[in-house]
């Protein structure tokens, strides 16, 4: 079978590399990929939002399966258009991808069907949006309606914070569309669990857990990024909490989208905080995370492919995805600056023997080099039998990867270490 995967990163390489397991699959495209792809998959330069060029290849290079993992592509219905033309898909339609395209959408969905979320308020006038918040406390979260590449949630200590993130997205333009209106929820404490779930609209099956590190700099310094870091599972998820998360959250998501007649099928993100009052969802988004992803894939024993299918025609069941007991870390090294500004064009060299799992993302080759081209430029993930020897080796292998400017963090799993020696 001839099998494309839309999408550029990390993520992207995770899930090519899964997919080389099926047999069934003569082919791999990445479209646009990247330079440290070349050996996964054949590279083919055109851009995960460019919905008519995709199509075209499509037809001509027959393919039979498409996986559509960034958000954009998906909420501007690129699943639909390869739909139309026969091709199956891994990947929620438009109607569904708002589910992470407006969280004006979603908030509203949750508050509708009873899902457990922050109490809330949407804004589309600036001037309501301060005089709201005029009224309230800090700290306070600010979030763009929209798609921002992750960046568009301010979590404000001050109300005069709250008031010039207002600003900036509403009336400065900071993400463009995506900020004419904005959603400003309270604050929840409390660890934050990521849970990527398979579901193919009737059935939901989540996968391992995972943690991801936003902040740039260690001790959860710094500015919100992209993700620096995961680990999985996530030792907060205890058994008990995944069972009221299946009966509150999951379940009610998937029954709610279809009652609103637009079914969800692919990869939902829940994007969870266990607070004293229990899980609640701070966001969903509608395909893989990353870099969550590059420490679940690893971790699953399934055919993905097979999954993937499975999800695509409906018959998707509990039996069908397993994950391995082990324990999983991916430390993502990045270019000196990011998120804000960096230098690109350095050679990435790699040390024989490197022992783990390196995805690359942002990277371009220029002969036979290649050179750093993004702000996080690759992960590398390792597993253990434990949480500490997933980290432990991780740490060890990454110092076998080089280019100019590199930097990481330095306590990738060290709050997760802390639950697990409680424990």
């Amino acid at each position: 079978m001839n099998v494309m995967v839309i999408g550029g990163g990390g993520r992207e390489h995770a899930i090519i590399k899964k997919l080389k397991e099926n047999k069934d699959i003569s082919v791999i495209y990445a479209l646009p990929g990247n330079g440290g792809m070349k050996d996964d998959a054949v590279l083919v330069p055109i851009g995960a939002t460019e919905l008519d060029k995709i199509c075209d290849f499509a037809t001509k290079n027959k393919i039979d399966f498409a996986v559509v993992a960034p958000d954009d592509p998906l909420v501007l219905g690129l699943v639909d258009r390869l739909n139309e033309i026969g091709i199956k898909c891994f990947g929620p339609k438009k109607d569904a991808a708002i589910i992470e395209g407006s969280k004006a959408f979603s908030k509203n969905l949750m508050k509708k069907y009873n899902i457990p979320t922050a109490k809330y308020e949407t804004f589309d006038n600036l001037e309501d949006a301060i005089k709201y918040l005029d009224n309230e406390k800090a700290p306070i979260v600010i979030k763009a309606d929209g798609l921002a590449l992750g960046k568009g949630v301010i979590i404000a200590k001050t109300i005069e914070e709250a008031k010039e993130a207002v600003v900036d997205m509403m009336q400065n333009g900071k993400f463009g569309k995506s900020g004419n209106t904005v959603v400003i929820e309270e604050f929840l404490e409390g660890p934050e669990v990521s849970v990527l779930a398979f579901t193919d609209g009737k059935v939901v099956v989540p996968m391992v857990s995972s943690m991801d590190h936003k902040r740039a700099l260690d001790g959860d310094n710094g500015l919100n990024t992209g993700g620096m870091g995961t680990i999985a599972p996530n030792p907060y998820y205890t058994p008990e909490i995944a069972k009221i998360c299946q009966e509150t959250i999951f379940e009610p998501t998937i029954n709610a989208m279809n009652k609103e007649n637009r079914t969800f099928k692919g990869c939902l993100y829940f994007g969870l905080m266990i607070t004293k009052d229990g899980p609640k969802v701070i966001e969903y988004n509608c395909r893989f995370g990353d870099p969550e992803t590059q420490v679940v894939l690893p971790l699953m024993e399934s055919d993905l492919f097979t999954v993937m299918q499975k999800t695509e025609n409906g018959t998707l069941t509990k039996e069908d995805v397993k994950f391995s007991n082990e324990n999983a870390c991916c430390i993502i090294m990045a270019s000196k600056g990011y998120p804000e500004k960096y230098d690109k064009g350095f050679e990435i060299t790699v040390d024989d023997g490197l022992n783990g799992e390196l995805y690359v993302a942002g990277a371009k080759l220029e002969g036979d080099k290649l050179l750093t081209n993004g702000g996080r430029v690759l992960g590398l993930t390792t597993k253990g039998k434990t949480l500490g020897e997933a980290i432990h080796k991780g740490y060890k292998e990454i110092e076998k990867i080089h280019f100019h400017n590199a930097f990481y963090r330095k306590d990738i799993g060290q709050k997760a270490m802390k639950v697990t020696e409680k424990n």
